[in-house]
């Protein structure tokens, strides 16, 4: 009876255990889900830019609302691109990051990068250690 009882509270131990880890690590994966999307947000959109540039000869210009514009069609060179139709878009018209923040398009001559205030939502420095704004950035091949 005693090993019994020994054996019950150690499975008991065991399980409560698993579902502390377990709980625990679902919600260490949430932040991470995140990021993945705000990944695979960029990627679209950078194609998307790609694409539009190679339409119009150029990147779109002007805030995140003129580009949001632009790639849905509704700016002057009239090019739709679906790539955007894909990512969370607030009332003013901007293309948003997973945790709600505008996003920041920087262009180069061949380059586009993306930014993020990320899970925090503050745009930071990135010398600072405890930064996280996320960047992506794809270089374009000249044609």
């Amino acid at each position: 009876m005693k090993k019994a009882l020994s054996s019950a509270l150690f499975l008991v131990f065991v399980s409560s255990v698993f579902c502390l880890t377990q709980g625990w690590t679902f919600s260490s994966k949430h932040p991470d889900e995140k990021i993945a999307k705000f990944n695979r947000d960029a990627e679209s959109l950078i194609l998307g830019l790609q694409q539009y540039r190679e339409f119009s000869g150029s990147f779109p210009t002007g805030n995140n609302i003129q580009i949001t514009k632009a790639l849905l069609g509704q700016g002057e060179k009239k090019i739709l691109i679906l790539a955007v139709r894909k990512c969370p878009i607030n009332d003013k018209g901007e293309i948003l990051d997973p945790w709600g923040t505008p996003l920041l398009f920087y262009f180069g001559s061949n380059e586009v990068l993306i930014r993020s205030a990320g899970p925090n939502k503050a745009w930071e420095d990135s010398a600072i250690e405890t930064a996280d704004d996320l960047y992506r950035t794809a270089g374009i091949d000249k044609k």
